[in-house]
């Protein structure tokens, strides 16, 4: 590749950060403007495979279409130029927001200015289990699996309600509904693994598990290490993108691990949707904040920053460009496409799960609720998009 495309592709990647608002759907639209219809780097063919890789694929479906595209046209170094591009700019604004939350947490007139976008929020998170319930529960299957998600979510309040969960959906979907075939495939496919790398992949996650376990919980360093092994294993689970993220996130840091408060986590959840590129950098404020509320200082909110972005999108990045060169042969595994039915009815599931967990602290207030509803039947009738939303809530919280 010259010197020239490069530079051609790179400028492409900042337009597309710069101007990726609206989500996985909006993001692919863009991604056929930028990559394939005004420059030609790859086929439309080519970027909707890599975009159904990334369905199937654990983590940011975006990011990993993006950084699959970048593979496809300069390999390893520019996929990590483009990932490093993709995912700084909103992960360094929502690490300042949190430091100016933290910071600013008891001015009133900045908890007002938040107020609405609350609600808000509620009313985003909503709307994606409704859009992903109609597209995804269309079985008895997947809506049994949906509401066993939701009855498993709120009994057993554990972090490991979810990959077991996932696991469980996504075999039972595909023990009923693949075909017996593809034998002869699925040796040829899997005899070109190298198992060390699935090895070293899993084991990072019991490495840090193990350390976080290990190190006495009063070192400075014992925070930093059990958020990287909390990321990095939600890395690994989140199917679906940035919507199944928030019930996870919400459900382990607020509900179960109290690293932060629910309208902390309402309100860095409503600013990302004001921004564009990744939702996964939600993350880094996630990180920022629970990081302040252990007593860290700015520079540990910055580290707490960082660690939420690279913990979460790290699963994902090295799974796609472990996949993207053979992922020709796995494509054609129906058992390994039809487990995604599975897997997406369990998340509409935890989506289903979060939205509840989320309304309950808001109560009886029927200006929210107002406003939450409000904001669902705004993206479900009307071209209006999350961003535009959000903007007229943090306004109309500034002036009132």
């Amino acid at each position: 590749m010259n010197a020239k495309k490069q530079w051609l592709f790179i400028r492409n990647v900042i337009f597309f950060t710069f101007t990726s608002f609206g989500g996985a759907q909006a993001h692919l639209a863009l991604l056929l403007k930028y990559f394939v219809h005004s420059t030609k780097f790859i086929s439309e063919e080519e970027l909707l495979e890599l975009n159904a890789l990334a369905q199937v694929l654990p983590g940011p479906a975006s990011t990993q279409t993006l950084v699959g595209i970048a593979w496809k046209v300069g390999k390893l170094k520019l996929a990590i130029i483009t990932f490093i591009i993709w995912i700084l700019p909103t992960a360094a604004i929502m690490t300042l927001a949190a430091i100016s939350y933290a910071l600013l947490d008891q001015k009133q007139k900045f908890n007002d200015v938040l107020e609405y976008i609350q609600p808000i929020a509620l009313g985003i998170v909503g709307y994606g289990a409704y859009k992903l319930g109609n597209k995804v529960l269309k079985t008895q299957v997947s809506i049994f699996l949906a509401i066993g998600s939701v009855i498993a979510t709120f009994v057993l309040r554990n972090a490991y309600v979810f990959p077991i969960a996932i696991l469980v959906g996504g075999m039972i979907s595909s023990a009923i509904e693949t075909p017996k075939e593809e034998a002869d495939l699925r040796v040829r496919l899997f005899s070109n693994i190298n198992p060390r790398k699935l090895i070293y992949f899993l084991g990072a996650l019991l490495l840090f598990a193990l350390v976080g376990a290990i190190i006495n919980r009063t070192s400075p360093f014992s925070l930093p290490i059990r958020l990287l092994e909390n990321f990095y294993r939600n890395g690994i689970l989140v199917f679906g993108g940035g919507q199944v993220l928030v019930p996870l996130m919400f459900t382990e840091f607020v509900q179960m691990k109290h690293y932060l408060q629910a309208s902390g986590f309402l309100s860095g959840y409503a600013l990302q949707q004001a921004l564009p590129g990744p939702t996964f950098s939600f993350t880094s404020y996630l990180g920022a904040l629970s990081m302040k509320s252990f007593g860290y200082g700015m520079w540990g909110q910055i580290l707490g920053g960082l660690i939420g972005v690279i913990g979460i999108n790290l699963p994902g990045l090295i799974l796609v460009l472990f996949i993207v060169p053979f992922w020709d042969d796995l494509k054609k595994i129906s058992r390994i496409r039809h487990s995604l039915s599975g897997i997406n009815a369990v998340s509409v599931g935890f989506i289903i799960a979060a939205f509840v967990l989320l309304l309950i602290p808001m109560g009886f207030n029927w200006l929210f609720l107002g406003i939450m509803l409000a904001t669902f039947l705004l993206l479900n009738f009307t071209k209006i998009s999350p961003p535009v939303i959000v903007l007229i809530g943090i306004f109309i919280g500034y002036l009132f």
